[in-house]
């Protein structure tokens, strides 16, 4: 095999990256309702016949693989850095020491997330710098996060993926805030907004073509291992408001029989054309997607799961999660099952049964997302306040072979672990490491 210098690769694929943008842009909580800060959601089910995680297909190292992941939540500096304006020596210190912690919980992938608001943890030409590192949008903190990241993350044998937000610009609605520079302020008719937030309208072919070109420049600069998404789509609903598309229903959705439809072909061309990009740009390189657990509920659907969820993607966010594994357009799923066994309207077993279902016969890889951040948590129910509950949630998903691992809800709860929760995961399921499967 011939091998490309490290420069060569980089300009081959930043050139596949150009090419395949201006192709793009010439085609051009509880439930029911709440939602916790993940975006994701909140678990009784017949009693799991497996012990944990291991026996005897544990027996050696190279036997075991599965994904154990943790995200890392930069927005509002919720997990890190841990305040916006820390000196660059200190934000790499901060970061290093999560990467270290998920060593030391046998963990072996770290979802990072580098897109948090339309902006950037990378030296990005086309968005500004995260204010979450200076907290100034714009301001070079002095370092290059991402590429820290996969280099320390690669050198402790962890994956690293890339968490992007596609659409959300701001957690506020005032454009002048936005550094001069950024692209919502040059094209103030992309955007919308919507409870007290904007967005970028996912109904404009120019703004799909430039989320991907924000993504593949990050993942033709770096060696990641992943591509990930989160669940905001079109945003959760709020009761009273509008999202307003309606110019852009006007010019683009006169092909579908309604509106929700036509949005519904929005995120599948993104998640589609998504992956059709990372491929062209580093082959080999993962795509995954964390949505709301709840794909739709058998009241609506009776191919939906037996529960009675305020939300559901298919309906309320636009985005048809179910397609997307059946026909393998993603390489992972992540549902957010965050809810405790038993809850009465959306059950932990039967949600892991019905994902289990929905992945079989694909090659569409399924891992849960666990709301470790619930654990001892204030408010949160008995369940909840057991250190155990987690621990139930992996021996009962070692019941369904095509559960393949889980990731964990999130770094800042990881590290602090206030009630022994994510211990306790260690303990009963992570006897030694594993790799993450392929």
């Amino acid at each position: 095999m011939v091998r490309m210098s490290r420069r060569a690769f980089t300009l081959t694929a930043l050139s596949a990256l150009a090419t395949a943008a201006q192709g793009a842009t010439t085609a051009c909580g509880t439930v029911p309702g709440g939602r916790p800060p993940h975006g994701g959601r909140q678990g009784a089910g017949p009693e799991n016949r497996m012990t944990a995680q291991g026996g005897a297909a544990a027996g050696r190292r190279d036997e075991v693989a599965e994904m154990r992941g943790v995200w890392v939540a930069t927005v509002a500096n919720r997990d890190w850095p841990s305040r916006p304006g820390l000196p660059a020596s200190t934000q790499r210190r901060e970061l290093l020491a999560h990467l270290d912690k998920a060593v030391r919980n046998k963990l072996n992938t770290v979802i990072l997330q580098v897109r948090p608001t339309a902006d950037a943890l990378w030296p990005s030409p086309y968005e500004p710098w995260s204010e979450y590192l200076t907290g100034t949008q714009g301001g070079d903190p002095g370092w290059d996060p991402l590429g820290t990241a996969v280099r320390e993350a690669h050198a402790r044998g962890l994956e690293l993926h890339a968490w992007f937000n596609p659409y959300r610009i701001a957690n506020h609605t005032d454009p002048g805030r936005l550094v001069a520079s950024h692209p919502a302020r040059r094209h103030p008719d992309r955007v919308v907004s919507y409870d007290g937030k904007l967005y970028y309208n996912p109904g404009l072919p120019e703004v799909r073509a430039f989320v991907r070109q924000t993504v593949l420049d990050a993942v033709a600069r770096y060696p990641v291992d992943g591509v990930h998404f989160d669940d905001y789509f079109y945003p959760y609903p709020v009761a009273g408001q509008t999202f307003d598309d309606d110019d852009a229903y006007d010019r683009h959705g006169g092909a579908f029989d309604s509106r929700a439809a036509w949005r519904r072909d929005n995120i599948d061309r993104l998640v589609r054309e998504t992956a059709e990009g990372i491929g062209r740009v580093r082959p080999g390189t993962r795509f995954g997607i964390s949505p709301f657990g709840v794909w739709r509920n058998a009241s609506t659907d009776s191919r939906g799961s037996d529960t009675r969820a305020g939300v559901q993607t298919y309906d309320d966010l636009y985005a048809d999660t179910r397609t997307w594994v059946r026909k393998n357009w993603i390489d992972y799923v992540v549902p957010q099952l965050y809810w405790h066994i038993g809850n009465g309207d959306a059950g932990y077993a039967e949600l892991v049964a019905w994902w289990a279902r929905t992945v079989e016969g694909t090659r569409t890889r399924l891992y849960l997302g666990e709301a470790l951040y619930k654990a001892g948590a204030a408010g949160e129910p008995s369940a909840w306040q057991d250190p155990v509950e987690l621990s139930r949630h992996l021996t009962l998903a070692a019941g369904y072979p095509q559960v393949h691992g889980h990731v964990f809800f999130a770094a800042k709860d990881v590290a602090a672990d206030p009630v022994g929760a994510m211990a306790r995961v260690v303990a009963d399921h992570y006897p030694r490491p594993a790799t993450p499967p392929r």
